[in-house]
């Protein structure tokens, strides 16, 4: 197993909001606007994003499309819910033969490493690129009100939100 230290240090990741540590990578010149044409947005931006052990992505949303690129270390899940208020995931990593998935704007989406002895390294993209205004964690009691209809719901819920 490769030492997260190392690999935090290498690829100078700091801790974020979310849970994990990041690193920016890349940031287009381009802009384009929102649908109201009040917003000015860079057209993509990319991140190196690190999970590992027991940490993970609280529950949060943001207003674009995000990729998530499979690097290293073992599978990622990703939960999220649907548009019917529905629970699902998607696994990405070697095991799943999965490298890559997609979660849409306005989504509510959280991810943890698939096994709490290792790490996840991936990479996001966002279009039309990130913004921390535009991004939203969530709060433990207003997601178990609108999402917990049941048991799993709950729990997975309760394990990924930090507040």
């Amino acid at each position: 197993m490769h030492d997260i230290h190392t690999i935090i240090n290498t690829l100078n990741l700091e801790p974020h909001p979310e849970g994990g540590f990041y690193k920016e990578m890349y940031r287009s010149e381009t802009k384009v606007k929102d649908l109201i044409g009040s917003s000015n947005k860079s057209a993509l931006t990319s991140i190196y994003y690190l999970l590992a052990g027991k940490d993970f992505s609280a529950w949060h949303r943001i207003q674009s499309d995000e990729t998530w690129y499979f690097h290293l270390g073992c599978d990622v899940l990703i939960y999220f819910f649907d548009e019917n208020k529905l629970l699902r995931t998607k696994q990405i990593g070697i095991t799943s033969k999965n490298l890559q998935a997609t979660i849409p704007a306005h989504t509510w989406f959280a991810a943890k490493p698939l096994s709490e002895n290792d790490f996840s390294l991936v990479s996001c993209a966002v279009a039309p690129g990130f913004e921390f205004d535009a991004f939203e964690i969530a709060k433990r009691e207003e997601l178990t009100k609108e999402f917990g209809g049941s048991v799993e719901n709950m729990q997975i819920t309760h394990g990924l939100t930090r507040a």
